[in-house]
């Protein structure tokens, strides 16, 4: 979810006052006039995302199969539904959840809510299994290379202890 920033402006009479050292203004509520509070709601729209929230939204393989289904192009909730068989509630609280995470996005074309893949709260899951990407491979390659020496060393030793039993033609 995105941060709320909330902006209050307030609008009192002559008997409002504000100490600087506190952070609460000191007013008499028996002598207050008038108080106006406008408030003002901006989401945050940064460009990170909560990896936490990517990878609780990953958690559920439901949720995945949304994800795939949705790689090969945008697509209405409706249709959505109808490719799993759970109810279409269900569905709905998968996709508010992948909406919440970033995963999609949604607008509108009528009465339909169009769902598109947002790939890129995902990179930050690529960046993290990179790590394990690259242990693995240096991991695997160390083991290849093991695997190979003793398989080498026993073919040697296989060879050596072997005595040479080839025959030629005239002793057949």
């Amino acid at each position: 979810m995105g941060r709320t920033l909330l902006s209050v402006a307030l609008d009192v009479g002559s008997d409002f006052d504000f100490d600087c050292g506190s952070t609460t203004p000191k007013f008499s509520l028996d002598t207050l006039g008038h108080v106006t509070v406008r408030l003002r709601i901006m989401r945050n729209r940064s460009v990170t995302y909560s990896s936490e929230a990517t990878f609780q939204a990953l958690a559920d393989p439901t949720r995945r199969a949304v994800l795939d289904l949705l790689r090969r192009g945008s697509q209405p909730a409706g249709e959505i539904a109808q490719a799993f068989p759970v109810s279409r509630p269900a569905i709905s609280k998968h996709l508010r959840l992948l909406r919440r995470a970033h995963l999609v996005s949604e607008h509108r074309e009528g009465r339909h809510r169009v769902y598109q893949l947002n790939p890129e709260p995902l990179r930050a899951v690529d960046s993290w299994i990179d790590q394990y990407r690259n242990f693995w491979k240096l991991n695997l390659a160390n083991l290849k290379t093991f695997v190979e020496a003793e398989y080498a060393k026993e073919t040697d030793q296989s060879h050596a202890a072997k005595p040479d039993t080839k025959t030629s033609k005239g002793d057949r």
